[in-house]
């Protein structure tokens, strides 16, 4: 058992506590556990009455042989509140739970049961048992509500519960939506607080906490606000007192940074549910700083106590009811349907007064700072199902948790829209490469893969984040890419066409009845094909009909409308033409406006009934958001896909192999040419028969193989073989193994020992890979192969774990994906086989996680089939 083990967990009502692995010392904490469980708790653990736990009974549960009993406990501060535990026989194991009275219910008992399961998982053990008593419903519940299929048997009152603990679908969707909905509560009173205290506020002009204090005063916050204050002077003509002795829901921390630590505590210990930090000077300046945030952060997950920041500026909810403006910002935006966050406080200050100058609605808005506790990943739970919020927007610097990320962001982009814009692209990535797979993957591309897989709409630039969020905040997600416009300037039609056409939209023909309405509509100048220029001197009425006519058009899927001011009509009569003329469009087509003035939209363009038709200074920026919300709409109308998993006893003999490889190893490792082969048929992938021999026994070896042969170099050191000429290609008899083996040891003078391999003909030469991301984990690289793949840069790339569709989506971004198809002549290759590679490599990356770098190149791929010809693979011992 891991003894590191030392992990946060949020509970359904939004408390959080610590699950940690059982240590000897932990014998007078057990005791006072015991002691506090009920007689009905102590009757329902241990069958019967018992008044304390002996001696030995501590020594068992807390000294336990790990190799078959596991023990963790749920704590709350220093105190033991829940004790789960397993005994394993073989391949069973028999697991047992204590939740302190005052605590149950909370969900301590499942989370307990999840951990263990996972412990037992990766130890080999196939299935868990319980002896429950029959009246113990809360306990029968954990179990059947597990997202496991558990089985019962019934022997008088005692309930005998089995059940296997293989990770299935339906056990990783409880527990995702176990976490969402905990993490949804946990932050809740961020948004909804009844109450709120404030440390910091001063009488002295420009503080900061008193600038908050205002904004809530300003806002006219609904619930009573507490100033805390050393002076205990009026602020403003607001009474304050020099301590907090009263339990509030928030607390807003805006002293100086060496007494955040003492206000913190105070908190915790009053029960305050939330707590903003303010102040900066912590992990962001100095090792010292984030030693200051640990203990801060640590009195709070102690108390059960969920924190923003610090070094943030605020929180800020504009619903109608209890508005609430937690920060300093000197802008309040207008109440809407969009929640952002910001990881910088400066850029969120920008954010909020952009999002005012476009008079762009926020439901919420949080400045998240060091992400010390909450994260976007929290925020995105609460958000997913808050009924004010129809589009997040993030701004991002760093992933607090990706991989928690990339479980809910999924889940709540099926639901609504996520825009985020990440910065660091650059050389976030860079670094020395030891394999092709890791070269490839050294820019941003992890990030793109997380954000393509999780239905996250990316953006480059502040500028385009607002222009999506515009979009995707007033108008339904397009059914597809195909667009129709309607201008009054031929020019920026143009323009827009091009575009779309360089973002993976279409101006599509328009259908003839169409075509012949506009003509019976619009002077004979007029064109009528798509664009539909309906030249300058186009009055209200005619961009009305058109727009009707183009918007019904069933050869559409979204409209984007243009208008350049010209002398003969007035903006503000077109912008109402603009939204009277939406109003006739089915609402499932979205509609976008093109005004080139620098005098921007008019109000008018809101007050049709479609509500706001957004509004873009140029083409390009109309085409750039309405390709973005088409993107996302193709994510979210795709299925989920099946990723692949390996079966458990392919799963033992792999961790056997890692075991025999790694054991003993204080550096990363790179196998053997047989262990590569071993752990690649373990993984279901084929590799061409070889045998690896001492250079003199080649020629037998190469008998035993047949011909014609490949004969490869093995040497310390030597990773890639083809630059220093390390491989010779058809081999056809013993002469010509000889002559390889001769001339391998001219180029490699550290030769030992030679690869004598059967060669495959024919086919697409391909790449599959591996590499890690330090903060996004394995990522799985498809490509072009052979020996000019770095030059090529023809990859994509997906995180583990990758289904089938992910696979087909991978080789349809590949440019020499036409390879596969057949070219001049050659036979299709086997698609099919490929993708199948992929999802099992990337189920060898979910099992292996000492995995730092694999790479199968080439990977013939066949007219049925694929074989890797060459493979090698690094591990790193854990």
């Amino acid at each position: 058992m891991p003894r590191d083990l030392n992990e946060t967990i949020i509970l359904k009502d939004g408390g959080s506590i610590l699950i940690r692995a059982i240590r000897p010392d932990d014998k007078a904490r057990l005791a006072d556990h015991f002691a506090h469980l009920g007689a009905e708790s102590v009757r329902h653990r241990f069958f019967g009455a018992k008044r304390e736990l002996t001696a030995k009974e501590l020594a068992y549960y807390t000294e336990c042989d790990q190799s078959t009993h596991v023990g963790l406990v749920a704590t709350l501060g220093d105190q033991i509140i829940g004790v789960g535990r397993y005994l394993a026989s073989g391949a069973r194991a028999e697991v047992a739970f204590a939740i302190a009275d005052l605590h149950q219910g909370r969900g301590i008992g499942t989370v307990l049961l999840e951990h263990l399961a996972q412990i037992a998982r990766a130890r080999g053990i196939e299935e868990l048992e319980a002896d429950v008593l029959a009246d113990n419903r809360a306990m029968r519940d954990v179990f059947a509500r597990s997202g496991f299929v558990t089985h019962e048997t019934r022997d008088h009152d005692v309930v005998h519960v089995v059940f296997p603990i293989a990770q299935t679908e339906a056990f990783a969707a409880a527990h995702l939506e176990r976490d969402r909905l905990a993490r949804a509560a946990s932050v809740k009173v961020f948004f909804e607080p009844r109450s709120i205290a404030i440390f910091g506020a001063s009488r002295k002009p420009g503080g900061i906490g008193r600038a908050i204090l205002a904004n809530l005063r300003a806002r006219a916050f609904p619930g009573p606000i507490t100033v805390v204050s050393p002076s205990g002077e009026p602020i403003d003509g607001m009474p304050t007192t020099k301590i907090l002795d009263t339990p509030v829901d928030l607390a807003i921390v805006a002293v100086p940074q060496p007494a955040v630590e003492g206000v913190v505590a105070q908190c915790a210990k009053l029960g305050v549910h939330g707590v903003v930090v303010i102040t900066s000077g912590f992990a962001e300046v100095s090792p010292e700083g984030r030693a200051a945030q640990d203990r801060v952060l640590a009195i709070a997950r102690g108390a059960g106590m969920r924190l923003v920041g610090p070094n943030c500026m605020g929180v800020l909810d504009t619903r109608a009811t209890a508005p609430l403006d937690a920060t300093f910002a000197p802008t309040w935006p207008p109440a809407g349907s969009i929640a952002m966050v910001s990881q910088s406080g400066a850029l969120g200050l920008a954010m909020l007064d952009h999002a005012s100058s476009l008079e762009l609605g926020l439901s919420s808005f949080v400045s998240v700072g060091n992400k010390a506790d909450v994260s976007s990943n929290d925020l995105l739970a609460y958000w997913a199902d808050d009924p004010r919020t129809n589009v997040i927007a993030l701004y991002l610097e760093s992933f607090g948790n990706p991989r928690r990320f990339a479980r809910i962001a999924p889940e709540v982009a099926r639901k609504k829209p996520i825009v985020a814009i990440k910065s660091g692209r650059s050389a976030a990535g860079t670094r020395a490469a030891a394999s092709h797979s890791a070269a490839l993957a050294s820019l941003d591309v992890g990030v793109d893969a997380l954000f393509a897989q999780a239905g996250v709409v990316r953006t480059q630039t502040m500028e385009e984040l607002f222009d999506v969020c515009a979009l995707l905040a007033h108008q339904p997600v397009p059914a597809g890419a195909r667009v129709g416009v309607v201008t009054n300037a031929g020019g920026p039609g143009i323009l827009l066409a091009d575009a779309c056409e360089a973002h993976g939209l279409s101006l599509p023909s328009l259908d003839p009845t169409t075509r012949d309405a506009l003509r019976a509509l619009l002077p004979a100048a007029a064109a009528v094909g798509n664009p539909v220029d309906m030249t300058a001197s186009a009055p209200p009425d005619h961009f009305a009909r058109a727009i009707e006519l183009v918007g019904n058009d069933p050869n559409v899927d979204s409209l984007v409308v243009i208008y350049i001011p010209p002398m003969v009509t007035e903006p503000e009569s077109i912008a109402a033409a603009i939204a009277r003329g939406a109003g006739t469009v089915p609402r499932a087509k979205p509609i976008a406006s093109v005004f080139m003035s620098s005098r921007g939209a008019p109000a008018a363009l809101g007050g049709g009934p479609r509500g706001r038709i957004p509004s873009y200074g140029f083409p390009e920026d109309a085409a750039l958001a309405l390709a973005a919300a088409t993107r996302y709409g193709r994510w979210r109308a795709r299925p989920r896909g099946a990723a692949r998993t390996i079966d458990r006893p392919r799963a033992r003999a792999i961790r056997d192999l890692v075991a025999r490889v790694t054991g003993g190893a204080t550096q990363p490792v790179w196998l053997a040419p047989d262990d590569v082969a071993h752990l690649l048929e373990l993984a279901g992938v084929a590799l061409a028969p070889a045998i690896t021999a001492a250079p003199d026994a080649a020629p037998l070896a190469a008998e035993r193989l047949g011909y014609p042969l490949a004969i490869k170099a093995i040497a310390p050191g030597l990773v890639h073989k083809s630059d220093v000429g390390g491989v010779i290609l058809d081999v056809r008899d013993a002469a010509g193994v000889r002559d390889a083996v001769a001339t391998l040891r001219a180029r490699v003078p550290s030769l030992e020992r030679v690869l004598v391999q059967r060669q495959v003909d024919g086919g697409v030469e391909t790449l599959v890979g591996v590499t890690i991301d330090p903060s996004l984990g394995p990522i799985v690289v498809a490509g072009t192969g052979g020996v000019a793949v770095e030059i090529l840069r023809d990859a994509a790339f997906r995180l583990v774990p990758v289904t089938d569709l992910d696979a087909r989506e991978m080789l349809g971004e590949l440019r020499g994906a036409k390879l596969l198809d057949g070219f001049r002549g050659a036979p299709p290759a086997d698609r099919a086989a490929l993708e199948e590679v992929i999802t099992r490599i990337s189920a060898l990356a979910e099992e292996l996680p000492e995995l730092t770098d694999l790479e199968i190149n080439p990977l013939r791929v066949l007219p049925r089939g694929a074989v890797a010809l060459d493979a090698r693979v690094r591990l790193a011992p854990r």
